[in-house]
């Protein structure tokens, strides 16, 4: 990827010389800086290392060239400059910090179309905070800043004038396991797929569509040989605003190879939404998830069934409180966390308390889930610029 990165930076020197050379054409151009500055400290008791401070900043710079006939060409760069330091004080400590490509991509667009390449964040579905379609993206719902890594691929989308629309996309070198995936993407091999969402006259409906080789050798040793099995995910959504906000996503995964349980994967979620009339506005958020594995398709013999339940409510203008809950019917077992956050112009305060079984089985592919096994406070700080 690291070519990948030089070539992003090659087209945007040459977007300067462009604009140099073509200024009495009708271009023009915009190049914007910003930044988003966090810390925060973390107190579990019963993890070996109970403190924990971590401190991350992501710069990004975005250069836009506007083109005759509302064509555009624009560029994003943000890198992920992060460090933890866990402490179990006067005792023992541990300290690891990373600087990494967060974004890095260009992009061709007009009204109807547009063609973006490089390091980007793709995500779609109807589903709120339970997300079947989570294919290429780990975005925690508990996570005040939404952070997700991205995938490196291209993707087109053109918009009809009705309002539906057309994604295509192919994804290159994304090794690790995204989203849902359990296990990796067979190295040097091309991902592709797309996805059309169509309007209706009470909301909107989708299919969506991907393939690719996966590699299952290191999930398990009776899997060691099976390193390039052919893998398809059919995806369907909807979401219809009536009274209430009422949605239904789903995806099917399947194997072309003997892989038992792992053969098939079924995710469905039913969700709903409204905003009472109490005091400010209290907005309420209901889902249900069935996920499971089977050898047969469809059969629902390995099943996981989660509820959630997520309120907020506004005091006053510049302060929120909200909370989750999910409840693993399978296991009998609740996961609480709350939120209170304070707004002060560019400056975010949060507050944050969960209370969790210690063996954490909740359905999120964030890497850092386990932050939030057991019980613990979590207070953070952002500066956005």
């Amino acid at each position: 990827m690291n070519e990948v990165v030089t070539l992003f930076f090659v087209f945007f020197i040459l977007s300067f010389q462009l604009k140099g050379q073509n200024g009495d054409s009708g271009f023009h151009d915009s190049l914007q800086f910003q930044g988003q500055l966090s810390s925060y400290i973390h107190y579990n008791g019963g993890n070996e290392l109970p403190l924990l401070l971590s401190g991350r900043y992501i710069p990004q710079a975005n250069y836009s060239i506007f083109l005759k006939n509302s064509q555009l060409i624009d560029f994003e760069y943000a890198a992920n400059v992060y460090g933890n330091a866990e402490f179990d004080p006067f005792s023992d400590s541990d300290f690891n910090g990373k600087i990494k490509n967060y974004r890095a991509w260009a992009r061709y667009s007009t009204r109807q179309f547009e063609l973006r390449a490089g390091l980007q964040k793709i995500n779609f579905g109807s589903a709120s905070i339970l997300r079947p379609l989570m294919w290429f993206d780990q975005v925690d719902p508990r996570d005040p800043l939404g952070l997700t890594d991205g995938v490196w691929g291209i993707l087109g989308r053109y918009y009809f004038l009705n309002n539906a629309n057309l994604w295509l996309w192919g994804l290159y070198g994304n090794n690790k396991p995204k989203g849902w995936e359990i296990a990796s993407t067979t190295k040097n091999k091309i991902e592709f797929g797309g996805r059309l969402q169509m309007p209706l006259s009470i909301g909107e409906i989708a299919l969506s569509y991907h393939q690719r080789k996966a590699d299952f050798s290191e999930v398990s040793p009776e899997f060691s040989t099976l390193n390039d099995i052919p893998e398809s995910r059919i995806g369907f959504d909807t979401k219809l605003d009536v009274v209430v906000g009422l949605w239904l996503e789903a995806s099917w995964v399947f194997k072309d190879a003997y892989l038992g349980m792992f053969k098939n994967q079924e995710i469905i979620n039913i969700g709903t939404d409204y905003t009472f009339g109490v005091g400010n506005g209290l907005s309420a958020t209901f889902e249900q998830l069935v996920m499971s594995y089977d050898e047969k398709a469809f059969a629902f013999e390995n099943v996981t069934s989660f509820s959630l339940l997520n309120v907020s409510y506004p005091i006053g203008m510049f302060d929120n409180l909200s909370a989750i809950i999910y409840y693993n019917w399978t296991d009998n077992k609740a996961y609480n966390f709350i939120n209170w956050q304070k707004q002060f112009n560019n400056i975010t305060l949060y507050v944050m308390a969960y209370w969790n079984p210690k063996d954490y089985q909740i359905p999120t592919q964030n890497t850092e889930q386990t932050l939030f096994a057991g019980k613990g406070i979590q207070l953070m700080f952002v500066f956005n610029h």
